[in-house]
């Protein structure tokens, strides 16, 4: 039995991308607290190392920062019926024009477990070529404006442990794929 008991719960926000429930929640004391949950989809995330080494990230507008992030390509399970590795391989080829022949998965993680439901799996991608994203596919918003870089694996574990990636997906994701390329080279 769980001994954290929601005894009401109510939508407090339905918008685009998100939704934000407030739930009543009584705690193994007795005490009622709110707890408010934001309720989002999952995603998935691309650790891409080519041949050489390098490491496939986007520079990308994030608007709650108010600026641009480094990160691996990723983007949300967000199709119907579509499994995580397949939107995965969709991501890459839309985000950066990349097809894997190998898609490794490293970890599922929680985002925020203390205010949000999202997880978000990130894969290894090798055996990469050039791809061109579906007939009728363009990019919008801020993916419309995407600057593909490549990095020097190495270069982008350092970045991480220096702090100049900000992005946590691609830090836990950089900082597994340099140990499982580490372990066992593709």
């Amino acid at each position: 039995m769980n001994p954290y008991e929601v005894v009401e719960s109510h939508r407090a926000y339905d918008g685009e991308l998100s939704r934000v429930r407030v739930d009543r929640v009584r705690m193994p004391d007795g005490q009622v607290v709110s707890r408010e949950v934001v309720e989002h989809p999952d995603a998935v995330a691309v650790v891409a190392v080519d041949a050489e080494g390098n490491v496939v990230l986007v520079r990308q507008y994030r608007h709650p920062l108010g600026g641009h992030l480094l990160e691996i390509p990723a983007g949300k399970c967000d199709v119907d019926g579509e499994d995580p590795v397949s939107t995965a391989h969709r991501e890459l080829i839309e985000e950066v024009g990349l097809a894997a022949t190998d898609l490794t998965e490293l970890i599922r993680f929680r985002n925020s477990g203390g205010w949000a439901d999202e997880e978000t799996t990130v894969y290894l991608a090798t055996g990469l070529s050039e791809a061109h994203p579906p007939e009728g596919f363009t990019a919008e918003a801020e993916e419309a404006s995407i600057e593909i870089q490549k990095v020097p694996l190495s270069e982008a574990v350092g970045r991480a442990q220096r702090g100049e990636l900000a992005d946590a997906k691609t830090v836990i994701g950089v900082l597994l794929a340099a140990a499982r390329l580490a372990s066992s080279p593709p």
